[in-house]
């Protein structure tokens, strides 16, 4: 049985970050979610945060210690895409998605730490992407913002990987979200022709992923990246 712990997601009011949350709180944990909009699944707290911006990421770790308690388990999952081809991409389209994907994690980690230092026990789980290592035509901004998470996560094992607390990333692939969903039928079947699974993945098979990674059993794993991709990133 593994110890119940309390559990901070962010961008838990949908996709990944829902099903993440949800599996969480399946398994027993205690559970709270930020986001900008709309809210986390039943049996969670939803707290109001925009990772850009340290004073709310602050104020939603006080609200969530009030109620649940010290965060032991923080998954960074809060992200967006600006796509476009690197010719056309802004300088704005590059920052904004650094700041939220990448600064954002730093923000949230960063405050995260501080409780399990004290407790001398921690788990930080960041939420990247197949692409980060793989690349992706159009996605020069989000490749290099989720690649940034791998030094990020090793550094942080370096540092704190002596005080129980370790520091992982999961690389979803292609996941059955509404994002997929909207694609045309045509890209969905090129896209699962170059995924030796030969099928997108279920929120759920990344969630199990997440939460395993945060249980007793992991505890000697850090500075790792978990690809659940169908084996598409081989050879990383």
């Amino acid at each position: 049985m593994t110890t119940a712990r309390t559990v901070l997601v962010t961008g838990g009011n949908r996709g990944i970050g829902y099903a993440i949350a949800e599996e969480f709180i399946s398994q027993g944990h205690r559970v709270a979610v930020t986001a900008r909009s709309g809210d986390g699944p039943a049996g969670s707290l939803t707290v109001r945060a925009d990772v850009t911006d340290g004073a709310s990421v602050d104020a939603a770790f006080t609200t969530v210690e009030a109620e649940l308690g010290p965060v032991e388990v923080v998954v960074a999952n809060a992200g967006i895409t600006r796509d476009t081809l690197l010719m056309r991409m802004s300088e704005e389209d590059f920052t904004q998605v650094i700041d939220t994907n990448l600064t954002g994690a730093f923000r949230v980690v960063k405050r995260a730490s501080k409780g399990m230092l004290k407790a001398r026990f921690g788990r930080v789980i960041l939420i990247s992407s197949v692409v980060g290592l793989y690349g992706s035509a159009g996605q020069v901004n989000y490749s290099a913002s989720k690649s940034g998470l791998v030094g990020f996560a090793r550094s942080v094992t370096r540092e704190l990987g002596s005080r129980g607390i370790t520091a992982n990333v999961v690389a979803p692939g292609f996941i059955e979200t509404d994002m997929t969903a909207a694609l045309p039928e045509a890209q969905q079947t090129e896209y699962k022709r170059n995924i030796p699974a030969g099928r997108f993945a279920t929120p759920t098979e990344v969630a199990r992923v997440v939460t395993w990674l945060s249980g007793d059993d992991a505890g000697y794993i850090s500075g790792a990246v978990i690809p659940v991709d169908g084996g598409l990133g081989m050879g990383h």
